[in-house]
């Protein structure tokens, strides 16, 4: 699938705002008047202008979610200078601004270890079962910052990437947009970790976007993709007396199992005379009487088209807040229940999918493939949600009967295709619809992120392109860092 129309729109408005860069250290106002074509729907044209450059960076990470925060953070323990942008005003991404709630496939080495030993130095981890757990968000965005500061990342928040330049096949600048206005940034790597693939996009990158085959045949569906969910914190009086419905980091022997409580929970929210968007909906006890929830989900949403998302995000918030008032009225156990924070980012499971040197398949996850730049083994299981209001009527979730063996995401995965001297990480990696659904939970990105920091920052040192880094210097670059 090409880039999207808006995404080349942008590329042409802003085409020439790059001559003279190097030489324009100020913004500076143009002189000439905005002109507008005979109707607002023939579009807009955005008068040229010079923008600060900035050129003092390795490598540039454009996402500072769970893959994000690895490469950067690897790259800067492997000797690279590092900017990092984020568009909201926190590290984590999903982990944090998501309120995702739970880390899964997180049973790995390097940063994912470090992570898990200084939460739990914390107080602030729930173990479940190996590579699996709950965390308390404000102490994770405190540690992610102290980890940056300390490796001294340049990171820089309420910042989004807003267009992409190369000269022939090289991505070699790309635009921001922030407070501060638009400003440039040059480096010798860049690595996109926004999620959807915003950047890849941008640079001219073609990607792959959900799958019809799992639309339902609904018309109505704009987007073939997996729902979106909007997550939450809550407080309960007594998260014990609750116990049949949340899960805990210990579990009593004989207590409901946690697709049992996930029925349960659905089964109390009837009740109240409603029937959850997320047929499995969740709960997990963070500590004391703070629980994460995840209990919507909101069907057929553009990860990229800010309108729809912003329409899902309304819906998901109010469906939030009518089942815990419902829960609520029920009173015993539910009396005093209180909806702390819903999600500053509603939590998106299927975005752009970018072309790269390789397309993990769902063959490689049924047949458990292994490869020598394997940069990470996924084990996650194939977990596609209902695609529609519809078939979550039915189920939660499509029955695919795939059993996942244990399989490698290659380094030639986050490498982008079309475009030199760009990488990727987490959820936008070359994939199809299928592997996506599994290796898309965050253990793997953080792995991901990892691989792609060290290569990023092995190809910035030595004037290399990032597909001519061979991984054995990937790998022989993690285990230096690990070794301290």
């Amino acid at each position: 699938m090409p880039s999207s129309p808006s995404a080349s729109n942008r590329r042409r408005f802003l085409g020439s705002a790059i001559v003279g860069l190097a030489t324009a250290p100020l913004l500076k106002t143009h002189s000439a008047e905005p002109s507008r074509t005979s109707t607002p729907s023939d579009g807009f044209t955005i008068p040229s202008e010079n923008v600060p450059l900035t050129n003092d960076a390795d490598v540039i990470v454009c996402g500072a979610g769970p893959a994000g925060i690895a490469a950067a953070i690897t790259a800067a323990r492997a000797g690279a200078k590092v900017r990092l942008f984020e568009w909201r005003g926190c590290l984590g991404g999903i982990w944090t601004a998501g309120l995702l709630g739970y880390f899964l496939d997180f049973d790995k080495p390097g940063l994912s270890k470090e992570l898990r030993t200084k939460l739990d130095q914390r107080g602030a981890y729930t173990g479940h079962r190996p590579g699996s757990f709950s965390y308390d968000p404000e102490a994770l965005k405190l540690l992610l910052e102290e980890l940056c500061v300390e490796a001294g990342i340049q990171f820089q928040y309420h910042t989004r990437v807003a267009a992409a330049f190369k000269e022939g096949r090289q991505l070699t600048t790309i635009i921001t947009d922030s407070k501060a206005g638009r400003e440039a940034w040059r480096a010798s790597v860049f690595i996109d970790t926004t999620g959807d693939g915003d950047l890849a996009a941008q640079a001219g990158c073609s990607f792959d976007l959900g799958d019809p085959a799992y639309g339902d045949g609904n018309s109505t569906v704009t987007c073939p993709c997996q729902p979106m969910s909007l997550n939450a914190l809550l407080t309960v009086r007594n998260p014990e007396a609750l116990r049949e419905f949340i899960r805990f980091g210990n579990p009593l022997e004989g207590e409901n199992t946690n697709d049992q409580k996930k029925n349960r929970i659905r089964e109390i929210i009837e009740t109240t005379g409603h029937f959850p968007s997320y047929s499995k909906p969740t709960l997990w006890h963070v500590k004391e009487n703070l629980v994460f929830a995840m209990l919507n989900h909101e069907y057929g949403v553009k990860p990229f088209d800010a309108a729809a998302v912003t329409q899902a995000t309304v819906n998901a918030r109010k469906e939030m807040n009518k089942m815990v008032d419902g829960l609520r009225q029920l009173g015993g156990p539910w009396e005093g229940i209180q909806l702390v924070a819903t999600a500053e980012q509603i939590g998106v499971r299927d975005g752009r999918r970018i072309a790269g040197r390789y397309t993990v398949t769902k063959d490689d996850v049924i047949n458990g493939s292994r490869y020598d730049d394997g940069v990470t083994r996924a084990t996650f299981s194939v977990d596609i949600h209902a695609t529609t209001a519809e078939h979550n009527q039915k189920s939660a979730t499509h029955a695919t009967g795939i059993k996942v063996k244990p399989y490698d995401i290659p380094l030639r995965a986050l490498i982008a295709r079309d475009v030199d001297g760009l990488m990727m990480a987490g959820r936008c990696i070359s994939g199809d619809f299928i592997s996506h659904s599994s290796y898309r939970v965050t253990g793997n990105a953080v792995a991901m992120g990892e691989a792609a920091g060290a290569t990023a920052a092995i190809a910035a040192k030595t004037k290399r392109q990032p597909h001519e880094v061979p991984w054995s210097e990937g790998k022989e670059q993690l285990t230096k860092i690990a070794a301290g």
